[in-house]
């Protein structure tokens, strides 16, 4: 199964919660406060994400975190990337993956370019995307290919 990890689940979250006011300083404590997250993994999430440029950081008794940019401009995959490492769904889809049997395997490739299409689909999703999670889009593209959804009462 694929899954991102509940570290970076709870990265969306602390995300989202300096998206809705990001041109004001929040602490990490207030976040905390605000998304029901631990003091301690807030602040881990917050390093992580400042060392990766989402988050700006200023020090001092007024200082605290926001967006390092807007949130239409922070993608999913900028997201994973920050507290997981690079999307690779196979070992030899990843850009230092040493699998064995990599010289004699007939579906690499086939699983390399899944790993770029789902790549590409986290780059077309941006943190104001993941912000209207409420409500489903009627059309997405997923690796360019335009996708109808049809919700069911």
């Amino acid at each position: 199964m694929l899954r991102i990890s509940k570290l970076t689940d709870y990265g969306t979250v602390v995300l989202a919660h300096l998206a809705h006011d990001d041109s004001s300083l929040v602490s990490a404590s207030d976040v905390a406060v605000a998304t029901s997250i631990a003091l301690p993994t807030v602040s881990k999430l917050l390093k992580a994400l400042a060392r990766a440029d989402l988050v700006r950081s200023t020090r001092g008794a007024q200082g605290g975190y926001q967006l390092s940019r807007g949130a239409k401009e922070i993608s999913a995959a900028a997201v994973i990337d920050a507290l997981e490492g690079p999307v690779s769904i196979t070992e030899c889809s990843s850009h230092d993956g040493h699998c064995d049997i990599e010289s004699v395997c007939a579906v690499g490739g086939a699983w390399q370019r899944i790993n770029i299409a789902i790549r590409r689909s986290l780059e077309e999703v941006s943190l104001a995307d993941l912000l209207q999670a409420q409500r489903l889009p009627s059309r997405f593209e997923f690796a360019g290919t335009p996708i109808n959804i049809e919700m069911k009462n």
